[in-house]
């Protein structure tokens, strides 16, 4: 998210550079899906991208919002003064504002996504199964604590710590793609391993609509942590922390790159 850039600007930026990290890396986001729900894995591509049109759409526009929102919440911090650098707290309250916002359409698309993982069939077919006022909502709490410090970890904090090692070592990182590996590194693990409870009982409760085994969030803690205790609520880990690194430093990259394409009078 660009202070050059408009509101509608940093939304388009932001929607390509979400569909483009879903092509790339769907299958690692299949793997910790299952894995949390403590469903057997499989190497059938068919599987692997099954719901990735659900997925392109939730990370094409959650990332548009966090694009939109971050960039607005940065303006509206700074004063619209394009030179003036934002606090590291300031790029992170940004971060976590755009986070939560955008939940509130990721959480719907992400619950169609996991009941084509677990059932199969079509998005439409699967849209008419959950669009119900009891089911449209669930996960929603988990969701937004999740995209909050998701958000806040890949726009937030590859900044303040790029920032960080170039000016304190500047001849070992004397360029942005020197510095870009140990913030995606940071930001990848901060954005994972601070939500990765949240996000296991969101996808516990969105695995099972039909609230056979888990109901509402408070008990859907209770039972991960009954059976399997505090490293319950990391099943997959490796999987998500394996995908932010890469999507970490990606988003990092394509934001940086993606801008001036679109818009290249802005960056002039």
């Amino acid at each position: 998210m660009s202070t050059k850039l408009n509101e509608f600007e940093n939304a388009t930026v932001g929607m390509t550079v979400g569909c483009i990290e879903v092509l790339c890396l769907q299958p690692l986001n299949y793997a910790k899906n299952m894995a949390q729900q403590g469903q057997p894995l499989s190497m059938d591509p068919r599987k692997l991208y099954r719901g990735v049109g659900a997925n392109c759409v939730n990370m094409g526009s959650c990332t548009m919002i966090q694009f939109a929102v971050g960039g607005a919440l940065k303006k509206l911090v700074t004063g619209g003064q394009e030179n003036r650098k934002l606090k590291p707290i300031e790029e992170m309250a940004c971060g976590i504002g755009a986070g939560i916002t955008s939940a509130m359409v990721g959480s719907p698309l992400e619950l169609v996504m996991i009941q084509q993982q677990r059932k199969g069939g079509g998005s439409f077919e699967t849209i008419k199964t959950i669009a119900t006022p009891s089911n449209i909502g669930r996960g929603f709490v988990g969701a937004a604590v999740r995209e909050g410090l998701w958000t806040c970890g890949y726009l937030s904090i590859p900044p303040i710590v790029r920032t960080g090692l170039m000016e304190s070592f500047p001849d070992t990182f004397d360029s942005q793609a020197k510095a870009r590996v140990p913030a995606a590194l940071l930001g990848g693990m901060f954005a994972c391993y601070l939500t990765h409870p949240f996000d296991t009982v969101k996808t516990c409760m969105q695995g099972d609509i039909e609230r056979i085994k888990f109901k509402g969030f408070v008990d859907t803690a209770k039972v991960v942590y009954g059976e399997s205790g505090f490293f319950g609520f990391y099943r997959g880990a490796t999987f998500r922390y394996g995908r932010m690194v890469i999507a970490v430093g990606m988003m990092d990259f394509l934001q940086g790159l993606i801008g001036p394409l679109l818009y290249p009078a802005k960056f002039a």
